[in-house]
């Protein structure tokens, strides 16, 4: 099976070496390797890796504890290897060629590219105070097809990029549109043993970025995704 790894490190020669080998000695072949983050001396890295499923993932995590200054953030199933940021440009060109089906293509492509669970797309109506402080719910656009339901949504007032993470340990990653209060959620699941990391600065602000740019490519169709005007009686 493919897990995800993201391990805190020292910024300095032979550090990455050395995960990389206990990562090889434990059993894990590396398929890619993304930084997140250099700053003040240390590193966020991901590391996406074929883990022999048979196995127990604490024979990893002792040899990655064992390194010096290395802390383990979190370990968690990949759906697939992340893709390079230059990559969003294929999908946007996606998007822009098939505009009628923009916002699925985008709901259905974004789990893959930030190694999440699932993800929807929902407006969120003006009177929509939190989960339990009353209003109507938000309605659901366009689901991937991972996402429960119906989707445990988090918090998402007021609409702006950021991470949460819910009571239950699941981590969300948001995103508004700027039209109609369409938001994108994404989400990890804590799937025990395993406990996936919380959404990185770095991949929020790609998913924003992605997000924005799809919003200029589908313009006014955004705007017909909202939820049907109220029925005035006798009209």
């Amino acid at each position: 099976m493919l897990l995800r790894v993201r391990v805190t490190l020292p910024d300095r020669p032979g550090t990455l070496g050395q995960v990389a080998r206990t990562l090889g000695v434990a059993g894990a072949d590396i398929v890619q390797v993304v930084v997140l983050e250099r700053l003040g001396g240390r590193a966020v890295d991901d590391f996406t890796v074929v883990w022999p499923g048979a196995d127990r993932v604490e024979r990893l995590l002792a040899g990655l504890a064992a390194i010096p200054g290395v802390r383990v953030d979190g370990v968690w199933r990949a759906i697939g290897a992340p893709t390079a940021t230059g990559q969003d440009a294929e999908l946007l060109a996606q998007v822009a060629g098939n505009p009628a089906d923009g916002l699925a293509t985008v709901v259905d492509a974004v789990p893959g590219l930030l190694g999440a669970d699932w993800a929807v797309a929902a407006v969120v109506p003006v009177d929509w105070a939190s989960r339990t402080g009353g209003g109507a719910d938000p309605t659901v656009a366009h689901a991937s097809w991972r996402a429960p339901v119906p989707p445990r949504l988090p918090e998402i007032t007021p609409l702006r990029a950021r991470a949460l993470t819910g009571a239950d340990g699941r981590h969300y990653a948001v995103a508004p549109f700027g039209r109609a209060g369409l938001v994108l959620v994404v989400a990890r699941e804590h799937d025990e043993p395993l406990t996936a990391a919380a959404f990185h600065a770095t991949e929020v602000d790609r998913l924003a970025q992605l997000v924005r740019a799809c919003a200029v490519i589908l313009g006014g169709r955004l705007d017909l995704v909202g939820p049907p005007p109220p029925v005035v009686a006798g009209g």
